[in-house]
């Protein structure tokens, strides 16, 4: 079972009613990685991974985790995986680190419960009930929750949500830290950044299936391609501008006014642009120059409309 890779999803399908939230989905994440699963909301990116979790019974499908089944083998798989929920999963009454203490008890070889509430700031709010945490000390005792057992697996639910950037800071570091201990990390995220920062491994998904899968790198495309922001008057002629670009080169209205163009940076393309600015009798104004992120690649698969 050590060959098999830790999560393998094949065809996953799951309804609710007349909704399909998943439609033949697959995933498949290799062990001791970090993998970013990033999609709109409504994308059926939660309902996956809480099948793989257990928590949902699949309608059609396979899915795998770590060699065995979520629901079958819960037994199993339970002492071995770590879940952080977003919304805690922790008795309102129960004071974080009692509750931290007691969830370490429940493993075999838990990590130290003192120096895990060091690296997390917990320290202050010890005594405090869960209820009276802020959102952000809510979201380091789930994380902490989360690993304390030393998982193989852990699953990450929004892990930076709500902290401010020195928690943020110290949550990447931990993740970075159960991957050299070779944890294999799965994180949901809404952050571009994080995953950027964070992923060996992207997968997005929309409308119930995995739509790209890559490293950040492979997914941003060649290296040394931009996204060229500039200003002009609204509604200008892409078409034309287009012909005057090199060939295979994209370029777009992004809002009024709001021009972009994705190309390597170079003397064709400035001239282009230019030239087209001069025909329509405009300047281009506050021309930045932007390396092609994840978020433009998200955009560009998902779509820039907003979801309901």
């Amino acid at each position: 079972m050590q060959n098999e890779p830790a999560v393998a999803v094949t065809g996953l399908v799951k309804r609710y009613g007349d909704k399909t939230a998943v439609d033949g989905l697959d995933l498949t994440v290799p062990r001791g990685a970090i993998t970013a699963v990033l999609g709109p909301n409504g994308a059926g990116k939660t309902t996956t991974i809480e099948t793989c979790e257990g928590y949902r019974r699949p309608d059609a499908g396979a899915v795998r985790v770590l060699g065995l089944d979520p629901i079958a083998d819960a037994r199993q798989l339970r002492p071995r995986v770590g879940v952080m929920l977003q919304a805690g999963g922790v008795y309102a009454g129960a004071r974080a680190v009692e509750m931290l203490r007691h969830t370490a008890r429940l493993h075999a070889d838990p990590l130290d419960v003192d120096a895990l509430v060091e690296r997390l700031g917990l320290g202050s709010c010890g005594r405090t009930s869960y209820r009276r945490l802020s959102g952000g000390q809510q979201q380091r005792l789930a994380l902490a929750m989360a690993v304390v057992g030393r998982p193989e697996l852990v699953f990450l639910d929004e892990p930076t949500a709500g902290l401010d950037p020195q928690a943020r800071r110290a949550t990447w570091d931990l993740v970075r830290e159960l991957k050299r201990d070779g944890v294999t990390v799965i994180v949901t995220t809404h952050h571009m950044d994080e995953a950027e920062e964070l992923a060996d491994q992207v997968a997005v998904v929309d409308r119930g299936r995995v739509i790209a899968t890559g490293s950040p790198a492979e997914l941003r495309g060649p290296e040394g391609e931009s996204s060229l922001r500039f200003e002009a008057p609204a509604g200008l002629d892409l078409a034309a501008l287009r012909k005057l670009l090199p060939e295979g080169v994209a370029a777009d209205e992004i809002s009024p006014g709001r021009y972009r163009v994705e190309a390597k940076l170079g003397p064709e393309v400035l001239s282009a642009i230019t030239e087209w600015c001069a025909l329509a009798g405009a300047a281009p104004e506050r021309l930045t120059v932007q390396l092609r992120s994840l978020e433009d690649v998200f955009l560009d698969l998902t779509g820039r409309d907003l979801r309901s």
